[in-house]
């Protein structure tokens, strides 16, 4: 039987094999020879630990050895700080990493990293500024999840007419609005509709339903959007501005960690690398599944999710060495899981909860839970950020602009997180020069009122944590 490229690739697809072909675009856009990742990214303060790693990537068609150096501000000896070798085979890619305490560093720095080859040297670099303080955070937010479309009707009521709507200028306006008050990563909450949750679903006997916000080779259902690839237009506008974007990697189904979810995990991952993976500014690799603070509560749940992780770290690591990966939980019951926190927490790059402001009754404090993952993410290696929530509960259920008190509050509080980010940006914040402003008036005063309080007039002296 004479089989044509789309037979192929669906049989590929179904042996696990993921695409067989790119689209023109993709096979024309070369991944990045060698690539610098900062975990966190600019800005940090003088009190955390920076993660730096390097990617190599071997574009001939036999083994190479690469010298891997780093250095502070100039490439000199004297500000060497670490130097490796690595051997790459043929089309493959592999890292370097290396922790560097940011104590006394204050200031506005590069990292350099050079790799050199026999016939060869490449070279990147990434800006650093380093802020003096007595507390880990930086007192500011950093960066906010992007829905495409909120996955719940009834939470996006406000505002899902106007995303479904987005043109792709305009989903650049939201991204150069997000840059003006210093929100530098964009977390996209997730690049398929499918909202239903762990054993509530028939899919592995049914078959996979969801609709992608992007144009998927791997499914044919899309979401009825204005924008065909609003992917593609934030990841492009946020290469100009220096900014840094993880793919939402879902969804497949809420806290479903299960092999099937794996499997199709990874497989969205490839079509994502390959599709996007030319833009600077794609930073990791987000997983959009959740899960509640007791990481499913059982130790069942607690097999599944430490396997997934440990199996889709490995593999986006081949695709991408330096790339990390993020999972969002609830802060609610943490400690009825903590050695589970311990097996998983040695396979996930960063760990980004959310809740701390509303632990419910019989829970430990909000500060309590954040001393606790704290101490558990340093055991492991793993970096804790915060996702601070920007919403509250309106009419029946809406997300709603929540009063700039309640972040300054959270900010305030919640000190030991090295980077914050919220939930969310569209529907709850716009900036006023935006054509479309999802969530509308209220929306632009939280905004305004956020760049008033954190930007124009200083919301914490450090001097004041001395006291």
């Amino acid at each position: 039987m004479r089989m044509n490229r789309l037979t192929i690739t669906l049989v590929l697809s179904m042996l696990g094999a993921g695409p067989a072909f790119c689209e023109p675009h993709e096979a024309g856009r070369a991944k990045p020879p060698l690539s610098l990742t900062l975990i966190p990214p600019s800005p940090v303060t003088d009190q955390i630990t920076l993660e730096i790693r390097g990617a190599v990537r071997n574009r001939g068609d036999r083994a190479e050895t690469f010298d891997v150096t780093f250095f502070l501000d100039k490439e000199d000896p004297g500000a060497l700080l670490h130097r490796d070798q690595v051997e790459v085979a043929p089309g493959e890619a592999e890292g370097v990493s290396f922790r560097w305490p940011t104590k006394g560093r204050a200031g506005k720095h590069r990292v350099l990293v050079l790799a050199r080859c026999a016939t060869e040297t490449r070279r990147a670099e990434q800006p650093v500024e380093i802020l003096p303080s007595q507390v880990r955070s930086p007192r500011h937010i950093g960066g906010a999840w992007v829905d495409i479309y909120h996955h719940s009707e009834g939470e996006g009521r406000l505002f899902n007419a106007d995303l479904a709507k987005m043109t792709a200028a305009q989903w650049r306006e939201l991204v150069r609005a997000m840059h003006a008050v210093e929100m530098d990563v964009i977390v996209n909450t997730m690049l398929f509709q499918n909202y239903t949750h762990y054993g509530r679903h028939t899919i592995e006997r049914d078959g996979y339903q969801g609709r992608a916000y992007y144009p998927s080779r791997l499914f044919p259902g899309r979401m009825p959007i204005a924008c065909e690839d609003p992917l593609e237009a934030i990841l492009s506008e946020a290469d100009k501005l220096g900014m840094h974007v993880f793919p939402g990697i879902g969804i497949y189904a809420f806290f479903d960690f299960t092999p099937a979810s794996l499997a199709w995990h990874k497989k969205v991952a490839e079509e994502v690398w390959a599709r996007y993976g030319h833009h600077p500014s794609l930073y990791g690799w987000y997983v959009s599944a959740e899960i509640g603070g007791n990481l499913g509560g059982t130790p069942a749940r607690w097999d599944q999710i430490v396997d997934f992780f440990r199996q889709f770290r490995e593999h986006c690591r081949r695709l991408a060495p330096d790339k990390p990966v993020m999972l969002a939980t609830n802060s609610h019951g943490v400690p009825k899981a903590v050695d589970a926190y311990r097996r998983l927490l040695p396979h996930l790059d960063i760990l980004c909860p959310f809740g701390f402001h509303r632990m419910p009754a019989g829970d430990v404090t909000g500060e309590e839970a954040a001393r606790l993952l704290q101490s558990l993410c340093d055991e492991a290696g793993c970096h804790l950020w915060m996702d601070l929530e920007t919403f509250v509960f309106h009419q029946g259920g809406a997300l709603y602009p929540r009063p700039v008190a309640g972040l300054a509050s959270d900010v305030r509080r919640f000190a030991n997180f090295e980077k914050i980010l919220c939930y969310q940006f569209p529907g709850l914040l716009s900036g006023p020069e935006m054509s479309r402003r999802p969530g509308g008036e209220p929306s632009v005063k939280l905004y305004q009122d956020y760049k008033r309080l954190f930007l124009d007039e200083i919301m914490v002296n450090p001097q004041e944590e001395k006291k």
